[in-house]
């Protein structure tokens, strides 16, 4: 007989990524805390929750402020792991900025309060790892690469600077309190409904499209993939550090094109890409460390 699974927290689960991670989990037979951040009327992601929790009695809602250290905490109590998936459903400024590197903080303090957390799996972006003045000179970007702070700011990338600084506070902190922490930093997140129940998220990811598109960096994750590596890098013990996660690399003006009709309607204003016979563009993400955590899984 199997032993049974532990506990584990989903915060903020009401998150396109967020609610995808929570059936992955609750499909592995684990039991899940639902963390979610009340904002307005009910998105039709956290009505799907409650409906999922009236018959599902592995799972349990908790409603939390992540600026409300002891909301956080009552969610994550009698909780082994922590998949902190934070993303505003308004779009991003530079006030969120400020919200979201707050709520990280707070969050990864709240683990290290709570006896029974083993593991932290952060929810990243790419765009915390590509964003600098001299983008097109670079060769290779990888795990060890970070987003200029300043450049961010100067070309108002208000979503790469929110994931940079609140990835960066996340491990500072959890590495002062020595607690076990692995980062996920996803692509573009495509996958069901996305346009109508991520959509600026989406929007906010893709300010400067055309320049990840032309140096190789413009990547995609299929958001069921990125649910399934999250859990995987929760139980592989060996996980350590960053994850670079991504399905395809966007770098001809072929896939370019196809991707903006995914993604209709909510790019269907912005500039269409000229297509220019079979011209390609260099690949320059490397995900080593992902490969390995996927095939070492399987």
């Amino acid at each position: 007989m199997d032993h049974e699974k532990p506990a584990a927290c989903v915060l903020d689960a009401s998150t396109y990524v967020g609610f995808w991670i929570l059936k992955g989990l609750l499909n592995r037979g684990y039991t899940v805390h639902a963390a979610i951040q009340m904002k307005g009327s009910e998105t039709d992601i956290v009505k799907k929750i409650k409906e999922m929790e009236r018959v599902e009695e592995r799972l349990s809602v908790f409603s939390v402020d992540i600026l409300d250290y002891h909301s956080i905490l009552v969610a994550l109590k009698g909780c082994s792991a922590l998949f902190c998936c934070l993303d505003c459903p308004d779009g991003y400024d530079d006030l969120i900025v400020d919200l979201e590197v707050r709520g990280a903080i707070n969050v990864v303090e709240a683990c290290a309060q709570t006896d029974s957390m083993q593991k932290i799996v952060f929810t990243s972006s790419l765009t915390a790892a590509i964003w600098r003045e001299n983008i097109c000179s670079q060769t290779d970007v990888d795990e060890r690469f970070w987003s200029d702070q300043d450049f961010c700011r100067k070309m108002k990338l208000w979503y790469a600077l929110a994931k940079t600084l609140s990835e960066q506070a996340a491990w500072a902190l959890a590495m002062d309190r020595m607690l076990n922490m692995v980062s996920v930093n996803a692509g573009l997140v495509v996958g069901p409904a996305v346009a109508q129940q991520n959509p600026c998220s989406t929007v906010s990811y893709l300010k400067g499209a055309a320049e990840m598109f032309e140096n190789g960096v413009l990547a995609v994750v299929d958001v069921k993939f990125l649910a399934d590596v999250h859990i995987r890098a929760f139980e592989d013990s060996s996980t350590i550090g960053r994850y670079f996660c991504f399905n395809q690399i966007v770098h001809t003006e072929e896939e370019a094109v196809k991707l903006v009709e995914t993604l209709s309607p909510l790019l269907s204003s912005q500039p269409k890409y000229e297509c220019q016979g079979s011209e390609a563009y260099a690949e320059r993400l490397r995900t080593k460390k992902l490969n390995k955590l996927v095939e070492g899984t399987a």
